[in-house]
């Protein structure tokens, strides 16, 4: 069994993405980009990718990345779900990086996502879980056809990876495609439709082993994200419940809103727990599927308590739209549909460990 705590050398880089965070990803900031045309932040996502090197983390030295693992991966994911960063850091250093490592044919391509020149996506719907089927689309002469929606952050990938219907995975120039912002109630992560019309491809792989592959590793590192902003959430109400007074006393001096943070913190470590599992599973391979289910069947009920928490217990200020209570919130219930619902990992769960339901 590995030792899930945090390492020193984990615990330097938190502090690092953190302090980069807090200077250059404030909150106004994030809520000034959701209401502009450009919600991704490029110049914060250069810095963590080229300045700090954390785009390459999954990627072997020898292929032009890192070579750390899942755990550190997780950490950074970590604090950019704390800030709600608007970086495409899970969508192609984790889910479109994976779907490289399992293809023979993405040497060149991987290393430019690891030095983070460029930006790829997984063009499959951000809703799938891991085992589940996804739309391919035609090829005919060479050429690709089709359309598939909810594809996130496509709209700042360079290169799109789109399985098609011949079972090959397809390295798609961004610009060859059409790609259609499709409403989403996250605005940090908006997801697009991509139709393809005769789009050139070039094919890296199987479909069939590096899309669940990219699905599994994207579901697991999500806890991480879910845990960053559940923390978050939590931190910032019992703050403002120290500071705020009632009756010429602390409101968080009453016994029933101690209840509730109470029983919050637990849910919060018990998913720190989960999150910190599954990121150790996927870094060794050790029991990596019951260990990602179980932290999906768990992540997403916690993440939205605490995000619903912090809106109610801020009271009339977390209703605004100037408090980031509502990024947080809306990122919580756009990742409870991420990868999976956690009714279906529960589902996929069961299956696993042979407790299916009568």
């Amino acid at each position: 069994m590995s030792d899930l705590l945090y390492s020193e050398e984990e615990e330097a880089l938190r502090a690092a993405v953190r302090d980069l965070l807090t200077d250059h990803c404030d909150a106004a900031g994030v809520i000034a980009r959701t209401e502009s045309d450009a919600p991704h932040d490029l110049s914060l996502w250069k810095t963590l990718a080229d300045g700090m090197g954390l785009a390459g983390l999954l990627v072997p030295e020898d292929r032009g990345g890192q070579g750390a693992t899942h755990r550190e991966a997780a950490v950074v994911l970590e604090e950019l779900g704390r800030a709600v960063a608007p970086v495409p850091y899970l969508t192609s250093a984790v889910v479109a990086t994976e779907a490289l490592l399992a293809c023979e044919g993405g040497g060149e391509l991987l290393a430019e996502l690891a030095s983070g020149r460029r930006i790829g996506a997984l063009a499959v719907g951000l809703h799938t879980a891991p085992g589940a089927a996804f739309t391919t689309v035609r090829l005919e002469s060479g050429a690709l056809h089709g359309e598939l929606t909810g594809i996130a952050d496509a709209a700042v990938a360079d290169v799109l990876l789109v399985p098609a219907d011949d079972g090959g995975l397809y390295a798609v120039e961004a610009g060859a495609a059409t790609v259609a912002p499709q409403v989403s109630l996250d605005l940090t992560r908006p997801v697009a439709r991509v139709t393809l019309d005769g789009a050139p491809g070039r094919r890296l792989g199987d479909a069939g082993t590096a899309v669940p592959r990219a699905l599994r590793a994207g579901a697991g590192l999500l806890a991480s994200e879910q845990l960053g902003s559940a923390e978050w959430s939590l931190t910032e109400t019992v703050g403002y419940l120290k500071d705020r007074t009632q009756f010429n006393r602390p409101v968080g001096g009453f016994q029933a809103l101690k209840h509730r943070l109470a029983q919050l913190w637990l849910e919060v470590v018990s998913l720190r727990a989960a999150a910190r599992n599954a990121a150790d599973a996927l870094a060794t391979g050790e029991d990596a599927d019951v260990a990602v289910t179980v932290a999906q069947a768990y992540a997403a009920p916690v993440a939205v308590r605490a995000a619903e928490e912090a809106l109610q217990l801020h009271g009339g200020i977390g209703m605004t739209w100037e408090h980031p209570v509502h990024l947080h919130l809306k990122r919580a219930k756009a990742d409870s549909i991420a990868y999976g619902t956690a009714g279906t990992h529960r589902e996929a769960l069961a299956e696993l460990v042979d407790l299916r339901a009568p």
